[in-house]
């Protein structure tokens, strides 16, 4: 199933150039995914700091833009400039949910917004990533299976915080948004398991 992980590859293209600048600098990719999860905890310390006010909710989906693009700079780094490494594997998992949480949670203080589900769909997504991870121990792949990924959560939350920033009056409609990707995720997690298993296929115990 196609999810926006699949635009990754076009994305990452237009990067390649900054990509080649930062490595000359002498910026490094694990460097690059420590910002990026700083860069996260920032943009959600701004909305828990003025929950009340529009401008921080403004300010999300400009954060999970330049995260995504840091992501993406991270992963080309690793791979294109000889940067792997045990570590950077470590800090991109644990950065990218670390991230997520301090990104989205706090959209659970912003009035009118019900905490159940920002919280349950940042416990999903989650699950959803270490069930990706998972193949990995089994002999499969990591696997990116959809419908709801990272980039689909970030989807998600971006669109939710623009709303209410530009005026939207919060509602029934958060619930109901939140409530349809929290269902995907649960697919997601079992499209992950099963292709991971199939994958694995005589591997697999």
């Amino acid at each position: 199933m196609a999810t926006i992980y699949d635009l990754k590859p076009g994305f990452q293209a237009l990067l390649r150039p900054a990509c080649g600048a930062l490595a000359r600098a002498g910026v490094t990719a694990n460097q690059v995914t420590v910002a990026a999860a700083l860069l996260s905890v920032a943009g959600g310390g701004a909305i828990l700091w003025q929950p009340a006010a529009r401008w921080p909710l403004l300010l999300l989906p400009a954060v999970l833009f330049l995260r995504m693009a840091l992501n993406a700079i991270d992963g080309l780094l690793a791979r294109e400039h000889n940067m792997k490494s045990r570590l950077g594997a470590v800090l991109n998992e644990l950065g990218d949910v670390v991230a997520d949480a301090a990104l989205y949670l706090p959209l659970a203080a912003v009035s009118g917004v019900s905490a159940w589900p920002v919280v349950g769909l940042v416990m999903a997504g989650i699950l959803v990533e270490m069930t990706g991870v998972v193949g990995v121990q089994i002999g499969a792949s990591r696997r990116y299976d959809g419908p709801v990924g990272k980039s689909d959560r970030a989807f998600v939350f971006g669109l939710l915080a623009f709303l209410l920033g530009i005026g939207v009056n919060a509602g029934v409609w958060i619930d109901i948004l939140l409530g349809l990707a929290l269902a995907l995720s649960v697919l997601t997690m079992v499209n992950r398991a099963r292709r991971a298993l199939a994958e694995a296929g005589g591997n697999a115990e």
